[in-house]
């Protein structure tokens, strides 16, 4: 499948989006949908049990390299999604997608560039980026 460009899609977004125009009614809609995202995969763990969560403190010796903690840091995660909880959680990160898209397009940002330049920032920065 040709891969889709982030402004193709929201240009597409842009051009469906009739029913919630209102910023307030997309926002509502944004956190809806990441709020499903989430309860997806709540679902994924207590309802079908593909997937387990095992959290707990984050350890590591403090002489280490960030490579190397990288490396040790954990997920909490065990399993895999099967295909149906793989799919709704397709489906509903794709949903959160559109309505971030949609927020983009109403504020009159490019989703496009907002990627960029984050990326740009992750690559920079590196592991200090989230610090």
């Amino acid at each position: 499948m040709a891969e889709i460009e982030q402004q193709t899609f929201q240009d597409t977004v842009t051009e469906y989006l009739i029913r919630h125009r209102s910023i307030l009614d997309v926002q509502s809609k944004l956190t809806e949908a990441t709020a499903r995202v989430n309860r997806a995969i709540a679902k994924s763990v207590t309802t079908c049990g593909c997937i387990e969560i095992n959290a707990g403190r984050q350890r590591f010796p403090a002489e280490l390299s960030l490579t190397e903690v990288r490396d040790l840091m954990q997920s909490h995660l065990n399993g895999d999604l099967c295909e149906r909880c793989r799919e709704v959680l397709e489906t509903e990160i794709g949903a959160a997608l559109f309505y971030l898209a949609a927020t983009s397009s109403l504020l009159g940002l490019q989703l496009e560039g907002i990627l960029r330049k984050e990326h740009g920032r992750v690559a920079t920065l590196g592991v200090f980026h989230l610090t």
